[in-house]
């Protein structure tokens, strides 16, 4: 007698869920491949489905590169408003911490355990040279984010420069694998010496 063999019926994922699967799976994969170097097969077999479901969701891999900026560029914004929520709920953690440093000191842990996040703003960027419709869509992310800032701190300009300039040489020290990119630290001695 052959053994029974039903299997629960496969529950139908709907279109929302795989869009955000795809997307979640696109930050990784433009993180380290780019807009050009990343093939759509290898995020649609990520989230199992076949590449012309993709396209299905977002007509060209231009438009799903964008949707996983865009997702960085919100993830970031959501962390930035945590910190503010927890510096306002309880106050600094540092002597001379006010909310700008405190966000600031956090992004840098941050972008520590989320590399990929940090990887595909440097893809982003890099990617605007080549196309003026994604440097729209990065510099308007960018813009909000600078405004996000500006509204959870009430910093004037020239801290808010300070602050997004800061923050760029830390996304490239932290590309780059520095850890202390003071340049007194010796870590620019010692990578012309290798």
């Amino acid at each position: 007698m052959a053994a029974d063999t039903k299997t629960a019926p496969r529950r139908r994922v709907p279109a929302a869920e795989r869009r955000d699967a795809l997307i979640e799976a696109a930050v990784h994969h433009f993180a380290h491949g780019g807009l050009q170097g990343t093939k759509v097969s290898a995020i649609a077999a990520d989230v199992g489905v076949a590449q012309p479901y993709v396209f299905s969701l977002f007509p060209t891999k231009r438009d799903l590169f964008l949707a996983a900026v865009g997702r960085c560029f919100d993830k970031i914004s959501g962390f930035f408003e945590a910190v503010s929520k927890e510096y306002d709920r309880n106050g600094p953690t540092e002597p001379d911490e006010d909310k700008l440093k405190a966000i600031g000191r956090r992004y840098m842990g941050a972008i520590a355990e989320n590399p990929h996040v940090l990887l595909l703003q440097l893809q982003a960027y890099a990617a605007c040279g080549d196309d003026p419709g994604i440097q729209t869509e990065v510099r308007r992310n960018y813009a909000q984010l600078v405004e996000l800032v500006r509204r959870l701190t009430g910093e004037d300009d020239e801290r808010l420069d300070q602050f997004f300039q800061m923050g760029m040489w830390c996304n490239v020290a932290a590309a780059l694998g520095i850890e202390d990119f003071s340049a007194e630290s010796g870590w620019v001695e010692r990578s012309l010496a290798e």
